[in-house]
């Protein structure tokens, strides 16, 4: 058996999606990667499609001499941790994507280990993802650029303070979750007006995507955007006038603070 660089205790989508970039930009070789899952088909698929090693043996993962990454869910923190107490490197460092789990409890279950906090989100799966991180009291500098790098294979990072995972959660964690509903409407809304299914459906696509690429490109600000489409009288500024009166602006906001607050919930 090669010996462990990168250990993943918990085989899902997210934990897949990263993995898959990790070795397809060759940040890590297969034969150096270990991920632990409880499912006997889920190991069989990840061996076989990344040519990493698999176990169903938390422990073996955690051996890891570089990243522990904790890709579980969050109810089964306190049992992976205290299984895995006093095993595998003190210098590896571990990365979490537990929502709502905080540093204070990763710590604890992860004592004389540098602990990063990560929240990603599932556009990650095609490497167009955006995650957060936030640093515990043993993460150095060297640590952060570290974890900066692996979260890198699946799109862009932000470092925040703790106190704002939260929010974060609601807004980008969720945020897919809108965006989608966002793009389903538009879709209807072509429906509405005549338009075959398929063609609407690619029309939404299409124009979202678009334009949050021509706003990052640009360096545009959104409003800006706006005015630009909207002419004295024309097609765009009714329908505008209409989002507005129907509170889709509100809505999004409040959408965003339900969900930050519902993560708060979650954490204690």
């Amino acid at each position: 058996m090669a010996a462990i660089a990168f250990g993943m205790i918990g085989g899902g989508v997210m934990g897949e999606a990263l993995l898959s970039r990790l070795i397809e930009q060759q940040v890590y070789a297969p034969s150096s990667v270990m991920v632990s899952d409880p499912m006997p088909e889920r190991r069989q698929y990840l061996e076989a499609q990344y040519g990493i090693q698999v176990t169903d043996n938390n422990l073996e993962a955690a051996t890891a001499s570089e990243v522990l990454f904790l890709a579980i869910k969050p109810q089964v923190f306190g049992t992976v941790a205290t299984q895995l107490k006093g095993e595998g490197s003190t210098k590896a460092l571990v990365l979490s994507i537990l929502a709502g789990t905080t540093l204070e409890q990763l710590e604890a279950g992860f004592p004389d280990r540098p602990v990063v906090r990560v929240m990603p989100n599932t556009p990650a799966a095609v490497g167009a993802g955006v995650s957060a991180l936030s640093g515990g009291k043993l993460a150095t500098v060297e640590h952060l650029a570290q974890a900066r790098k692996i979260l890198g294979t699946v799109g862009q990072v932000v470092e925040v303070p703790e106190h704002l995972m939260d929010a974060v959660t609601g807004l980008s964690g969720s945020g897919p979750g809108y965006v989608a509903i966002v793009i389903e409407a538009l879709a209807d809304g072509g429906v509405l007006s005549g338009l075959p299914r398929g063609v609407a459906m690619e029309l939404a696509i299409q124009t979202v995507l678009g334009t949050a690429t021509l706003i990052r490109e640009k360096g545009m600000h959104p409003g800006q955007l706006k005015d630009l489409v909207t002419s004295p009288g024309g097609t765009t500024i009714a329908g505008v006038a209409k989002l507005e009166s129907l509170g889709l602006r509100t809505a999004l906001i409040e959408a965003v603070k339900a969900a930050t607050d519902r993560s708060m919930e979650l954490g204690k």
